[in-house]
């Protein structure tokens, strides 16, 4: 995935690792390299913090 990215694998494991937040530009970029709908992501997260 650093690959489609075009950013180093450091970047990526930082993500995962959970050491570095994502920013919305990075979210999109994320969400196109994998395949999922950003909008349902944030959906989704807005509903687990009302709760």
């Amino acid at each position: 995935m650093s690959a489609r990215l075009k950013r180093p694998q450091s970047f990526i494991a930082s993500i995962e690792t959970g050491q570095r937040r994502v920013d919305v530009v990075e979210l999109l970029d994320l969400a196109e390299a994998i395949g999922f709908d950003p909008h349902d992501a944030v959906r989704r997260l807005l509903s687990v913090a009302a709760d």
